[in-house]
C-alpha cells in the first residue's frame, strides 16, 4: 500500500487509540510487525497554544516509521497551522480525525461531528493538505446514525480536497463500538475513490483479517482495540496474509514477559506514577481468559509499584502453567 510517497509494506496498521496506543505501545506493535502506527488523537486548538501535553503525544521513537501524526478539530486555519508545528516531530503523515465517537470530542465539533459537515470537512481537508508537503489521511465512520449514513460522500471530498488515503471504520457515531461492523460500507467507499482505503473494525484474528480484506477489497487494515494485551496479532497477520501460516498460540510466560516489558516502557516514558495507573488497564487486557483472571484483574487495581506487578505476572504464569 502506498500513501502518498510512503510505503506501507504489508498495510496492517496500529489504530491511533487515546489513552492507549502511545510510544510505548506503538513500539511494541511495531516490534511484532505493524507496518503503520498512528499517534493518539491531539487537539489542534491545544497544540497550536502551545500545550506540553499535546507536544508530548506527538513524539515519536526512531523506529517508528512511517508513522501519522493524528490531529483533531473544526477550525481549517488552526487545523493547517496545527499541522505544520506537528512537522517538528517528523511523521510521515498527517491524520485528520474525522471519526472519534467520544462526546467531549464529537459533541464538540471535532471527530465524528465532521461527518455531519461534508463542506467544512472538505475545506480542512484542502487547508491541512496545503499546508504541508507530506500526505494527509483522513479517519471517518460509516456516517453519524443509521439515518446518516455518508462515508462514501465523505470519502470522495476528502480525496477531492488532496487526501491521499482513507481509513473506515465500518460503524456510525451512535453505534460507537457496539454491534457488528459494516463491511458493505467499507467496500462502496473502496469503489467510489481512487485513493487507498484502509478497512477498520473487528479484526481481532487472522479470519477476521482475512474477511475484512475480502468483503470490501480495501487497501490495507487497521487493527484497533484486537491488539489490546495482543500485541503479536500483527506477527500473526503477518504470518497468515503473507505466507497463510498460522502461528501458534503464545505461552502464558510469553504473555507475561511482554505485558511486563511494555510497562517498562511506560515507565520509561512516563514515569512509574503514570505508568502503574496506565498498567491496570493493560494488564487487564493481558490476563483475560487466563485461571483465576478475574481475581488478578481485581488486584491489578490496586498495584502502586513495578516489584508488585511482576510478582502478580510470576504468580499468573505459575497457576496457568
Amino acid at each position: 500500500m502506498r500513501i502518498g510517497n510512503v510505503e506501507i509494506k504489508n498495510g496492517i496498521c496500529l489504530a491511533p487509540m487515546a489513552g492507549i496506543a502511545d510510544r510505548a505501545f506503538r513500539e511494541l506493535c511495531i516490534n511484532y510487525g505493524a507496518d503503520y502506527v498512528v499517534t493518539e488523537m491531539v487537539s489542534a486548538k491545544g497544540l497550536t497554544m502551545g500545550d506540553k501535553k499535546s507536544a508530548r503525544l506527538l513524539t515519536l521513537g526512531e523506529i517508528e516509521h512511517p508513522a501519522a501524526a493524528q490531529i483533531f478539530g473544526d477550525d481549517p486555519e488552526v487545523m493547517a497551522a496545527a499541522a505544520v508545528k506537528c512537522l517538528d516531530f517528523k511523521p510521515n503523515i498527517i491524520d485528520i480525525n474525522m471519526g472519534c465517537p467520544a462526546p467531549k470530542i464529537a459533541m464538540n465539533g471535532g471527530g465524528a461531528s465532521l461527518m455531519k459537515k461534508p463542506e467544512l470537512a472538505g475545506e480542512i481537508v484542502r487547508a491541512v493538505s496545503s499546508a504541508v508537503d507530506i500526505p494527509v489521511t483522513v479517519k471517518i465512520r460509516k456516517g453519524w446514525d443509521d439515518d446518516n449514513i455518508n462515508a462514501v460522500e465523505l470519502a470522495k471530498i476528502a480525496e477531492k480536497n488532496g487526501a491521499s488515503a482513507i481509513a473506515v471504520h465500518g460503524r456510525t457515531r451512535v453505534q460507537m463500538y457496539a454491534g457488528t461492523v459494516d463491511y458493505d460500507i467499507i467496500a462502496k467507499v473502496k469503489q467510489s475513490v481512487d485513493i487507498p482505503v484502509i478497512g477498520n473494525g473487528d479484526i481481532v484474528d487472522e479470519q477476521s483479517a482475512a474477511i475484512m480484506l475480502e468483503k470490501t477489497n480495501c487497501d490495507g487494515i487497521m487493527i484497533g482495540r484486537g491488539a489490546l494485551g495482543n500485541p503479536w496479532l500483527f506477527r500473526r497477520l503477518n504470518a497468515y496474509l503473507s505466507e497463510c501460516r498460522v502461528l501458534p498460540d503464545v505461552s502464558i510466560n510469553e504473555k507475561m514477559v511482554v505485558m511486563l516489558k511494555h510497562i517498562q516502557r511506560i515507565i520509561e516514558y512516563k514515569g512509574e506514577y503514570t505508568a502503574m495507573r496506565e498498567a491496570r488497564h493493560h494488564a487487564a487486557y493481558y490476563t483475560k481468559g487466563l485461571r483465576g483472571g478475574a481475581a488478578f484483574r481485581r488486584e491489578i487495581g490496586t498495584l502502586e509499584k513495578y516489584e508488585q506487578l511482576e510478582e502478580l505476572a510470576f504468580r499468573i504464569a505459575k497457576e496457568n502453567e
